[in-house]
């Protein structure tokens, strides 16, 4: 079966078994996500052992050790991510909710409520968990779902679903609605993205490059998830006991992911005192890093090792522990580079001046702002969300960490009594 074909055959079946979520109720949703929590948890031993097939060849193939740390799964992250379907099956349901209502004059009574989009393809790379999180978010939102991850977690990718579609089995929903499309064909992906007619919708979620693909060749309509270069910008009137934690938590909490800073911008009037703390802690963190002029400077100074950053080093998302520096002359300054920068992800600031922090907010441009708090927050289950299918930094009907509401439509409904139209 060639590609086109095996893409349909899937959608098909997935859209079929999809009734079986449309026609539930939320209690069953529920039930079947807290179904798949569970075997999760019991099938920790047989997760682990797929997961290290991938490990094995990742190392074969001298993975940079931050990635294979995003591909690793072990018994600890297994009950992460079961206890992360738990707050997805505690959430409300987003379905069969009144958006609005309204009786016209010629009698018809118009009700606005939400509905599953229907066949969601998510195409993404080598974080396993991503497998689950998207596959109970779209179940409890209605959605079949469509899973084409990366060929490097292939085994934990197959194993999860294996795992999923055997949970589901025991409940009122049918294991059909979840569906693993084979990563080793490119040929998939194309396939994937030119189901018009059979996909509804189609989310990426990895690196830069993956992201551009798919929406500049996907024909099916899609949710940009976001590349991160975000900022942390330290304000003149910054608390330095508050900015330094913040500074390093953004930057090596998780280095791999998109709310990970990549750029440091620090006031003028506070550079001389505060990068020499700064630059330290960094470099004590294992941080590379590239600075401009007057920051170079400063290390330099304190024998603290930098190079000179590129115009392409401020574009990069580099997903490892590296960081560049600038010094800035004002909260316009800093917001003027992210502009330029930045992908409209996630921008901090550290200020204790509420008046900046006010400026910063108008200035920025992006899908969430931390005042006083790491990057690393903007992420669906520390927003009260449970798992995150990805975050959005695009425009259009969904922007920032989306959860279950995100994974909606609407319909209108339109009840009379005989109107016709004259």
């Amino acid at each position: 079966m060639d590609a086109n074909a095996l893409i349909a055959n899937l959608a098909d079946t997935a859209r079929k078994a999809a009734r079986t979520l449309t026609s539930a109720s939320a209690a069953d949703r529920k039930s079947a996500v807290i179904a798949i929590a569970d075997e999760i948890e019991r099938a920790a031993d047989e997760i682990v052992a797929a997961n290290e097939d991938d490990l094995r060849r990742a190392r074969a193939e001298n993975m940079h050790p931050q990635l294979i740390d995003r591909l690793s799964l072990n018994k600890e992250r297994i009950t992460g991510v079961a206890n992360g379907a738990r707050q997805v099956a505690d959430l409300p349901s987003p379905l069969g909710i009144t958006l609005r209502e309204s009786t016209m004059e010629n009698g018809l009574h118009l009700e606005q409520r939400t509905v599953p989009f229907g066949v969601v393809g998510m195409v993404y790379e080598a974080r396993p968990n991503v497998t689950v999180d998207a596959a109970v978010i779209l179940l409890m939102s209605g959605n079949a779902a469509l899973l084409r991850g990366s060929s490097s977690a292939a085994s934990s990718n197959e194993v999860l679903v294996k795992v999923m579609r055997r949970a589901l089995a025991g409940t009122r929903i049918s294991p059909d609605v979840i569906q693993l499309v084979p990563s080793e064909d490119r040929e998939s992906v194309r396939a994937l993205l030119h189901a018009r007619g059979k996909v509804d919708l189609v989310i990426p979620r990895g690196s830069a490059s993956l992201i551009r693909m798919v929406v500049d060749e996907s024909t099916v309509p899609t949710i940009e998830t976001g590349a991160g270069v975000c900022h942390v910008y330290v304000d003149e009137f910054a608390d330095f006991g508050k900015a330094i934690p913040i500074l390093i938590n953004s930057k090596t909490h998780r280095p791999s992911v998109c709310n990970a800073a990549e750029t440091l911008l620090v006031h003028e009037k506070i550079a001389s005192s505060f990068l020499p703390v700064a630059l330290q802690a960094l470099a004590d963190a294992g941080v590379v890093l590239h600075c401009d002029r007057a920051s170079q400077a400063i290390a330099d100074s304190i024998n603290i090792s930098a190079t000179l950053a590129s115009e392409e080093n401020w574009n990069t998302e580099y997903g490892i522990l590296e960081m560049n520096v600038g010094v800035v002359s004002s909260v316009d300054e800093a917001a003027d580079h992210i502009a330029q920068y930045g992908t409209n992800h996630t921008e901090a600031i550290v200020t204790d001046s509420q008046e900046v922090a006010n400026r910063f907010i108008a200035l920025s441009d992006c899908a969430a702002v931390m005042v006083n708090a790491s990057t690393r927050f903007t992420d669906g289950e520390q927003m009260g969300f449970g798992a995150e299918i990805g975050i959005s930094n695009q425009k259009l009907h969904a922007r920032g960490p989306m959860g279950l509401e995100a994974m909606t439509t609407t319909t209108w409904i339109v009840t009379g009594n005989g109107q016709i139209r004259s």
